[in-house]
């Protein structure tokens, strides 16, 4: 994919299709407005919104490529996976990803459950309004009924006092293992891409071995340059890219014009000599 002055990549951002607020198409108009020329919808354990996105993306002049956020357990913790470069139709992707769906769904009422002994009523019903998809709800809108209703006046308080690991509230995910999901990106034909790692809390030897089991797995990427990291994590990624040989990758992950830290399109640029992810798009 050659590279102009004008090129700029956002490949991680969400739509109402999982938890984001905007429908996909709106997500593809505001990258487009914000210069992006390079655009990848990647919604958690969900390819519904990708049709919209692709069709509205490409009739704006973006190149576009499919993508998704995969939710992984490794190391009895949650670790997301974005596959980029998809085949959407693949049987075996869209059979793991209706698994995945199946299990949020239990672990939503649960969630329900633990507030409702916690004295916060109606919560499923609540974070269901907020839901462009009912089979994928998710914390992120339970913490938007949450601060709606009065019960915390930001969506981080509501992590940090209910439904962060190890909150009163939090529900462990019955999600993929990590040979799982990078078996169904692969079967897909995409390039698997360790999601936003500064936001895990595992020990230095637990990335150690992450980084070198996702490389002998056949994992191609990290995310370097994210609205998930701090400008210090981008140096610290850059560098583990260059330790492991990772292809990079950036994105804003945006949800929401008033939630997320980074807007899309608005990332700083790549170290220059990191090789980037869209090398590997054929």
């Amino acid at each position: 994919m050659t590279e102009s002055l004008a090129f700029k990549a956002d490949l991680h951002c969400h739509s109402t299709a999982s938890d984001g607020v905007l429908a996909p198409a709106d997500v593809a108009t505001r990258a487009h407005a914000n210069g992006v020329t390079l655009w990848s919808l990647t919604d958690h354990d969900e390819i519904r919104g990708i049709p919209q996105a692709a069709e509205t993306a490409r009739s704006l002049g973006m190149s576009f490529v499919a993508g998704i956020e995969i939710s992984v357990t490794w190391a009895e913790r949650t670790l997301h996976v974005v596959g980029l470069n998809i085949d959407i139709e693949n049987s075996g992707l869209n059979e793991g990803l209706e698994q995945i769906r199946r299990d949020r769904q239990v672990r939503a009422r649960l969630m329900a459950d633990k507030l409702a002994e916690l004295g916060i009523s109606g919560s499923y019903e609540g974070a269901l309004s907020y839901a462009g998809n009912p089979n994928l709800l998710s914390r992120t809108h339970f913490a938007r009924y949450m601060v709606e209703q009065g019960h915390c006046k930001s969506m981080q308080e509501v992590f940090d006092r209910y439904l962060a690991d190890g909150k009163p509230a939090y529900v462990a995910g019955e999600w993929a293992g990590l040979d799982q999901a990078l078996e169904w990106i692969h079967a897909a034909g995409g390039v698997a891409v360790i999601a936003h790692p500064g936001r895990y809390k595992y020990s230095r030897r637990e990335f150690t071995t992450l980084f070198r089991t996702f490389k002998l797995m056949g994992g191609k990427g990290i995310e370097v340059v994210t609205g998930s990291h701090t400008p210090d994590q981008y140096h610290q990624y850059a560098n583990v890219a260059r330790q492991y040989g990772f292809l990079a990758s950036c994105g804003s992950d945006f949800h929401s014009p008033q939630e997320s830290r980074m807007d899309l399109g608005k990332l700083p640029p790549m170290p220059s000599d990191l090789v980037p992810v869209w090398k590997a798009f054929n």
